[in-house]
């Protein structure tokens, strides 16, 4: 069942997959506006209540844990080593589309979060356990993690690897909060950002990457067979 679920996801009409991608990209907008609606200062009530409990909460083990999840989800780890790793992995299985498509991804999420994060300039909550760069929406750390959960999961069409992804998605977004450095809203917006990315990209080149995992070289014409058969 698992394996039917994630064949339905990918192989589902290329509209809803388009609006998949373009609801994502505009609920991490509208959040963005909220936000600045709000003062860009000013936490969610909700999100004020969780940030103090984690601080009373906090224990060595946690902080460890937390901290090497602030290692391989940001800086240099997740902006070219892990892409890298991956992208070299895909071509080692003869897979460049993929390969090509992961990277692009990755790049272009960073650039949106980038952007969103000098459009927003919201303050970071008060209790900082780490080094943080300008802003904290959206988070580059969910972001991040969430594209990579994402995109291996419509390459790969692996139940395991939607699983192992929501894990290290939902990991990192607790890390980030545990940590002080965003608030909740914020990795929940780098979660839609990295979505939509992975979504609409995928949507782009669908036929090529689908005809590569196969690994049958089909004739010329071949890409309006593989929409239609979707």
């Amino acid at each position: 069942m698992p394996q039917q679920l994630t064949n339905a996801l990918v192989a589902s009409p290329r509209r809803r997959r388009a609006w998949a991608a373009l609801t994502a990209l505009a609920l991490a907008v509208a959040l963005s506006a909220v936000l600045l609606y709000r003062e860009s200062s000013k936490p969610f009530g909700f999100e004020a209540e969780w940030m103090d409990r984690l601080v009373t909460q906090r224990s060595p083990l946690l902080t460890t844990a937390s901290l090497a999840f602030d290692t391989l989800g940001g800086g240099v780890v997740a902006t070219l080593i892990v892409p890298g790793v991956v992208a070299g992995l895909l071509l080692l299985r003869r897979r460049p589309w993929a390969a090509g498509y992961f990277l692009v991804a990755s790049i272009l999420t960073g650039l949106l979060v980038q952007l969103l994060k000098h459009a927003v300039d919201r303050a970071r909550p008060l209790d900082v356990l780490v080094t943080v760069d300008h802003g904290s929406f959206p988070s580059g750390h969910a972001a991040n993690a969430a594209l990579v959960a994402t995109a291996l999961g419509l390459l790969l069409r692996r139940w395991w690897v939607w699983a192992a992804g929501a894990a290290w998605t939902i990991g990192m977004m607790l890390s980030r909060t545990y940590l002080g450095a965003h608030w909740l809203s914020d990795t929940l917006g780098g979660v839609l950002v990295a979505v939509g990315v992975a979504l609409g990209l995928w949507e782009l080149l669908a036929a090529r990457l689908e005809r590569e995992r196969r690994g049958r070289p089909e004739p010329a014409g071949a890409e309006e067979t593989v929409s239609a058969r979707r």
